[in-house]
């Protein structure tokens, strides 16, 4: 008797359990643990909503420039990819080998890909106005990949493209070994592109490529900062907590706002930065322009043997 009296109240228990429970992932699935807009919010319940940068578009043959794009896969076990690009010209005479854009693209490492519309078209127009070939890089994003993911999976990109050249085995990928002259290999990247860019030409710089090396280093608008407000940084808190934020989240075990990936001035490495040609582009009213114009003194200051210009 007392056995099936029983039985209610714990039917009763559960189903006040199975309420308070999902109540509870219902504010966790809203609750928003941290946001920088424009670019991402993170709730507490680990999903990312990406606030920009996520629309994608095919590779094509683009039919005014006749650029010819593809996408292929550089490692499966981590997502590691690329779009690849060739100019009309590539079809035409394969013995004309091409220089290579090898590009890295922004969005503070939290947003965009190669396959947005963005930098499709962007680099399509600069394929078909330079007449070269490009490889688009991309990257894991943080925050479910933190730095130094982005460095890494950038650093791998590099190494496979520097094998297709004959020392490196001329293997693999016909768009490259067919079309590519490895003596004219250049890197450019935008905001936290050109973050990356530099450290992996800092890198190519310290560890051992093969015969291949990297002609030059453009950097548009790259994402730079430190600890101290140089400039007009200060005049805007705003941007400059955005900034932090940002680093912050994208690189939590770093070692602060003066980590030599970020602040370049603190870098002991910038002298061996691999290339001789370095083209940095800055806007007048970018929060991260002052962070450019410091970029440049900072390598006429080491002992890089190098050209930097403005």
């Amino acid at each position: 008797m007392s056995g099936n009296k029983s039985c209610p109240l714990i039917l009763i228990f559960f189903f006040i359990f199975y309420l308070l429970a999902a109540q509870s992932f219902a504010a966790d699935s809203t609750d928003i643990l941290y946001e920088i807009q424009p670019l991402i919010r993170v709730y507490k319940n680990g999903t990312v909503e990406r606030l920009s940068g996520t629309d994608t578009v095919p590779p094509s043959l683009n039919p005014k420039s006749k650029v010819l794009s593809k996408d292929i896969i550089i490692q499966p076990s981590l997502n590691i990819s690329a779009r690849l690009y060739l100019p009309r010209s590539a079809s035409a005479s394969a013995a004309r080998k091409l220089p290579l854009l090898v590009y890295i693209h922004g969005g503070a490492f939290f947003t965009e890909s190669p396959f947005s519309s963005t930098y499709h078209g962007y680099l399509t127009s600069v394929v078909a106005e330079a007449n070269v070939a490009a490889v688009s890089v991309n990257y894991r994003l943080a925050p479910e990949n933190p730095l130094p993911a982005a460095y890494e999976d950038s650093w791998l990109v590099l190494k496979w493209i520097f094998s297709h050249s004959k020392d490196g085995g001329g293997c693999r990928e016909a768009w490259l070994r067919n079309n590519v002259d490895f003596d004219r290999v250049y890197m450019s990247g935008d905001s936290a592109g050109g973050n990356i860019a530099h450290n992996v030409v800092v890198r190519a710089g310290s560890e051992e490529t093969g015969r291949v090396r990297i002609r030059g280093l453009f950097l548009n608008c790259p994402h730079f900062w430190g600890k101290e407000r140089i400039g007009n940084e200060a005049s805007d808190p705003k941007m400059v907590a955005m900034e932090e934020s940002i680093w912050i989240h994208a690189y939590p075990n770093s070692t602060g706002f003066d980590d030599r990936r970020l602040n370049p001035d603190y870098d002991p490495n910038i002298s061996k930065l691999g290339c001789k040609k370095v083209v940095v582009y800055v806007a007048g009213n970018d929060i991260l322009r002052d962070r450019g114009l410091q970029y440049k003194k900072a390598l006429e200051k080491s002992k890089w043997e190098g050209v930097g210009r403005l």
